[in-house]
């Protein structure tokens, strides 16, 4: 899977990509991140990529010069013959969920654009962008963070990034419901013990007890995820 960023601070993905499960999913070429700096298509010798919002207003907005001849460059026109999926990380746009994540992880190609300051002039994003994504009702300074969440979130789901492939089918979200507590050595810590069920090597059983768990968890902190399903779990 490939996966560009086009943002003004290309340097804050430097030691995000280079480290843990991204870095050696990158060196093993199962990855490909490539991050470009958005004023390298400015025309002004200053570079400028921003100007005053018509109307008024506090803070500036991105232009759609540079930004539209940006993203063509790197994904080509908009259309069914561009090969990536140009992603705009905005307040404005739909929710980033599980669901979601997986749908993007489909694709072989995704351009993550990240905005700055009060916004993208909304002519760009007609002319260029198919998606509008966001990872929460709250507002950030710029979509650098939610991209590196986005991006957390779908390659996780490329098969060969993980080392345990299992471990992406038994997360929260992943069958509407959050996932149940864990355990690990040693068995007994400051007098709590690790359920005895865990201990126990019959697998029916832990399925059956992590189900559960995963179920009263779910319906404690989360109810909205039961919303239309069963009250028992399955």
């Amino acid at each position: 899977m490939r996966i560009d960023v086009l943002t003004l601070f290309p340097a804050l993905f430097e030691p995000f990509l280079s480290t843990s499960l991204l870095g050696k999913a990158c060196e093993a070429g199962t990855l490909d991140i490539r991050v470009h700096d958005l004023r390298e298509w400015a025309t002004d010798r200053h570079r400028v990529v921003d100007d005053v919002p018509y109307g008024g207003g506090p803070g500036m907005v991105l232009k759609p010069e540079p930004l539209v001849a940006a993203i063509e460059a790197v994904a080509g026109p908009k259309g069914d013959g561009r090969e990536a999926r140009v992603v705009l990380l905005s307040p404005q746009g739909v929710r980033l969920d599980q669901e979601r994540a997986a749908a993007l992880s489909g694709h072989g190609r995704l351009l993550l654009v990240c905005a700055r300051y009060e916004g993208v002039d909304q002519r760009a994003i007609d002319l260029a962008v198919d998606l509008e994504l966001s990872i929460g009702d709250y507002v950030l300074a710029g979509g650098e963070i939610p991209a590196m969440a986005v991006i957390e979130a779908v390659v996780r789901l490329v098969p060969g990034v993980l080392g345990n492939p299992e471990s992406a089918e038994t997360e929260s979200f992943r069958t509407a419901s959050l996932e149940g507590p864990q355990y690990t050595r040693p068995a007994v810590f400051r007098g709590r013990e690790v359920p005895e069920v865990l201990r126990s090597g019959n697998h029916a059983d832990i399925a059956r007890w992590r189900a559960e768990r995963a179920r009263e968890l779910t319906k404690c902190r989360r109810p909205d995820l039961l919303a239309g399903r069963d009250e028992e779990p399955r």
